[in-house]
Formats: structure tokens, C-alpha cells, sequence
């Protein structure tokens, strides 16, 4: 079995709203192997970013965690002080956002970014430029040298993103979050972004945990998946097992409604009936219930726990327990 980089155990987040106590993520269990690439996927309000924000210890100030850990390289990232905690990120962990145009700095040249986020190496300013020049070469950036003194605005959507994934690669972390880095990238720019992702991964060795709605990109890009609806996660496995053998409910819908699955002309797409239940006020039993039109009995009282479908592939569902 191999070493994972993140292991997630028992994790829950709550926002505290005017409302009542909104729980948006609740013992979540989510392992990352060395080497790999971890897709997660779900609906908007499934909880994807707020699992993010947990791992980079970024949460609103409304927020706590009342109980879980998060383990990164063998020591629990929620344990740590805001100082060692920043140690951290941007070396053995980074993250490339959604929206380069919102995450670089509009008013410094890409070079003084690029070196100025160097500043924990004690190394000259020449060879933290030359540093990254090469960093650029990698992500496939034209004439680097004089890109360095363009500012963001002067280069492509595209292009930001290429210098993002470069700047989050820099410090060779262990770990980069992904959070829907293609979302705001068209389609052709969206198939660069991937396979650069992808050799960059081989080359470096890093892992990744990719976070996005898009279900083709998680097929194309990641070795595993994580289903998460409403705060939960419902199933977890390799890419082939939940794309060609999906268990849950919600999973098999989820793969419904994406438009690279229908073969014929219709006028409507496919949706999920019902909405998302209120995490505020939960009712108790399966998550997925009021829109499931398999559910039973026992779903309205009793919590499905996640048990092992085929060989490492595990579903949270009454209808596949033994």
C-alpha cells in the first residue's frame, strides 16, 4: 500500500450563522497517496472548498472544527501554530486557485512575484531569477527571460494560469491543491492546462488533490475519486471503478447529467430533482434521501457508513450494505 502524503481522519467544519450552526463538512475521511492524483467532485455547496480551506488552515473567522485531524507529511497541519503553518505553505504545500486574474498581483511584474515568494532561500536574487526562468521554461511560457518583466494583464488567460501552476510548483511541494484551475480557460486552453498538470506531476513527483465540478477533467487527469454531497463523502475509488461501476445513487445521477454522456439530441439536460438539504437543520439518516428514488425504509432513520463495494472502491449506501 502506498505512503500517503495527506491523510484526512474524522474531519467536520461549522460555520456559525445567524441562522444556527451550519455544518458544512462532517467526518470526512480522505487519504492522498504519494505520487498520486485525487480528484474531488460533487455538486456547488458539497463542501469542496471548505475542505480545501481546512487543509491550508485558511477558514472564515465563523468557522471551527469541532472534531478531526489532518495529517501531512506525519504531523497534524491543525496542531500547528500560524507560524509553522506558514513555513509550510508555499514550500511542501501550495495551491493554484480558479481564477489566475484574481491571484496574481495586477501591479508587480511576474518576475518580482516569482522571486519575491522565494524569500525563505537564502540564495542571491540572481539565482532566484534564473530559478525562475526554468520554472517558466517548464510550464511552457514563450521567451521566460523577458516574460519576467510583463505584468499580469499583459498576458493571457491561459498564460496566468501557466504562470500560477509555475509559482506553485517553484518550491517543489509535496502537495498541490488544484481548485478548479480550468474553470475560467476555454476548452482548448483547458486540455493544455491538463496534460501540463499531468507531466509536470511525472516529472516532479508531487502529488495533487484536484478539486472541480467538471466531471471529464477528473476522468482524464486523476487515479482516484472522491464523491462528496452535502458536507459528506459518499464514495471514494479509483477513477476507472467509479466511472464505469458507480454505486451510490447520487453518483450514478451526478454521471447522468454530465453532457459527455448523452448520445441523443434532446431539448432539456438532465438534472437532479430536489435541492441540497439544509446543513443547518438536518433531519438525520442518508444525506442523499429526499432525491434519491431508490431510498428505503431505513434511509430516513439510519446513517449509512462506508463500506467496500469492490476492492478499494467504497460506497456510503444502504442499498449496497450486506
Amino acid at each position: 500500500m502506498s505512503e500517503n502524503v495527506l491523510r484526512i481522519r474524522d474531519l467536520s467544519v461549522n460555520y456559525q450563522t445567524d441562522r444556527g450552526v451550519l455544518k458544512a463538512i462532517r467526518h470526512v475521511n480522505l487519504d492522498i497517496p504519494k505520487g498520486s492524483i485525487v480528484g474531488v467532485v460533487g455538486e456547488s455547496g458539497c463542501g469542496k472548498s471548505t475542505l480545501i480551506t481546512s487543509i491550508i488552515r485558511q477558514l472564515d473567522d465563523n468557522a471551527d472544527i469541532p472534531n478531526g485531524s489532518i495529517e501531512f507529511e506525519k504531523q497534524d497541519l491543525l496542531k500547528l501554530s500560524l507560524d509553522k503553518m506558514r513555513n509550510i505553505s508555499g514550500t511542501k504545500l501550495s495551491i493554484v486557485f480558479q481564477d489566475p486574474m484574481s491571484t496574481l498581483n495586477p501591479v508587480l511584474s511576474i518576475g518580482r512575484q516569482m522571486i519575491d515568494i522565494q524569500y525563505r532561500d537564502k540564495i542571491s536574487k540572481k539565482r532566484k531569477k534564473q530559478r525562475s526562468i526554468d520554472m517558466l521554461t517548464k510550464v511552457g511560457i514563450p521567451d521566460p527571460r523577458n516574460q519576467l518583466n510583463q505584468y499580469p494583464y499583459e498576458l493571457s488567460g491561459g498564460m496566468q494560469q501557466r504562470v500560477s501552476i509555475a509559482m506553485a510548483l517553484q518550491a517543489g511541494p509535496s502537495l498541490l491543491i488544484a481548485d478548479e484551475p480550468t474553470t475560467a480557460l476555454d476548452t482548448t486552453l483547458e486540455v493544455q492546462i491538463l496534460k501540463l498538470l499531468k507531466d509536470l506531476q511525472e516529472e516532479m513527483g508531487c502529488s495533487i488533490l484536484f478539486v472541480s465540478h467538471h466531471l471529464g477533467v477528473i476522468a482524464e487527469l486523476c487515479d482516484h475519486v472522491v464523491v462528496m454531497y452535502a458536507g459528506e463523502i459518499v464514495e471514494h475509488g479509483s477513477t476507472y471503478e467509479i466511472f464505469n461501476n458507480p454505486a451510490h445513487p447520487y453518483t450514478v445521477k451526478l454521471l447522468e447529467c454530465d453532457p459527455a454522456s448523452i448520445s441523443k439530441k434532446q431539448r432539456l439536460l438532465p438534472t437532479i430533482p430536489g435541492e441540497i438539504p439544509d446543513l443547518i437543520n438536518l433531519s438525520g439518516g442518508c444525506i442523499f434521501k429526499n432525491r434519491c428514488d431508490q431510498s428505503i425504509d431505513r434511509c430516513d432513520k439510519h446513517t449509512p457508513l462506508l463500506n467496500e463495494f469492490n476492492k478499494n472502491h467504497f460506497v456510503s449506501c444502504h442499498l449496497i450494505e450486506s
